[in-house]
């Protein structure tokens, strides 16, 4: 194990891209998608043989905090910190920040999800040491995904020339992030081989990353200096709640790194990742029949049938489908989904269009 290295895994989004399966009750993160695992499952897995279980902390809602629990029990309880309501990953981070200093002002804080597919743990684990290599010289360090298609559902990162400083693994400066791109823009950025995909995985000293808060969001650095001051009292609870209403929603992207300086990109090929965001993102590691279909069903007939996802929660019902194609078909005990591959980024707008018809029945 590395001194003063510490896992934390982001768990509190609602996945509301992969409705009707995703649900407030079974939110993204405890879908059983991939194998026999939950998604949170086997990203605290992939930690094994680099963090022990108290140097894992996760952060999510306390709705799902029990569900999170019974399902990796070895995170110690104390482990998990309790976000009142979503409010971004800035949050997140910065909750996560203070705890870690509090207890090792040396401690470097891997930020994580819960909602990723990666295939190559050997190399994610060789990622994450010269990542922490790279946060003891005082930089943020991002892992950036080589581009494989032009992907427009993704943020990119521009990456610049390797750093002076030798690591383990090469370490590229940072020019710009750059929000999800149009197709023309992703064809520019795949031909140039100087952008990368945005994973959404950071790697810097808790201490650093809250004199960033301090310098760029002066406003919630103040809350997390109040929380950091009561961590200990009894009333930590009521006060985190009250603090926590001055939170304005924000990512640590837009918060924090497209302003900073000393950022660094470590380029992650061949990691086998798959960022589980939408029902078509399943094509990327599930592995499809001769007709390009991926099929959740025990039962199924299909004809002339090519490039559609169908899965159903039932064990006896029987799919049936002729003549279609670059369809997802989602069934669930109490709503159906019928979708364009290509259009599955609106789910969410769809599940905003039932909140505001049916409440919470459906969600």
């Amino acid at each position: 194990m590395i001194d003063h290295f510490y896992a934390v895994i982001m768990a509190g989004g609602g996945g509301t891209r992969l409705w009707p399966l995703s649900r407030k009750k079974t939110p993204k993160q405890m879908l059983k998608i991939h194998g026999e695992k939950s998604l949170f499952n086997l990203a605290v897995r992939r930690l094994e043989g680099l963090f022990t279980p108290d140097r894992i902390f996760v952060v999510t809602v306390q709705n799902q905090a029990r569900l999170l629990q019974k399902e990796c029990p070895i995170i110690p309880k104390k482990n998990y910190l309790i976000e009142p309501s979503p409010r971004g990953t800035a949050s997140v981070v910065g909750l996560a920040a203070i705890r870690i200093k509090s207890i090792d002002p040396q401690g470097v804080m891997a930020i994580l999800t819960s909602d990723q597919i990666i295939s190559n743990i050997k190399l994610f684990h060789s990622l994450l040491i010269a990542g922490y290599e790279a946060a003891n010289l005082n930089y943020l360090v991002t892992l950036g995904i080589e581009p494989t298609y032009p992907a427009t559902g993704y943020g990119y990162i521009h990456a610049g020339k390797n750093i002076v400083e030798r690591l383990s693994m090469p370490a590229l400066l940072v020019k710009r992030f750059v929000e999800k791109p149009n197709r023309t823009k992703a064809l520019r950025f795949l031909k140039s081989n100087e952008y990368y995909w945005n994973s959404g995985m950071f790697i810097w000293k808790a201490e650093r990353i809250i004199e960033e808060f301090e310098s760029q969001m002066g406003m919630f650095a103040e809350v997390l200096h109040t929380l950091s001051s009561a961590m200990n009292l009894p009333r930590y609870r009521m006060i985190l709640k009250r603090e926590w209403e001055k939170i304005n929603t924000q990512t640590i992207d837009y918060g924090i790194m497209e302003g900073a300086k000393r950022v660094v990109l470590l380029p992650a090929k061949n990691l086998g990742w798959s960022d589980v965001g939408s029902w078509d993102s399943l094509f990327d590691f599930l592995i499809p029949d001769k007709n390009g279909n991926v099929i959740l069903a025990k039962k199924q007939v299909l004809l002339d049938v090519k490039d559609s996802l169908f899965h159903t929660m039932s064990s006896d019902k029987l799919i049936v489908a002729v003549d279609i194609e670059n369809l997802v078909v989602i069934d669930t005990n109490d709503a159906l989904l019928v979708c364009r591959r290509d259009q599955t980024q609106k789910v969410k707008e769809i599940v905003a269009c039932i909140k505001k018809n049916w409440g919470n029945q459906y969600l």
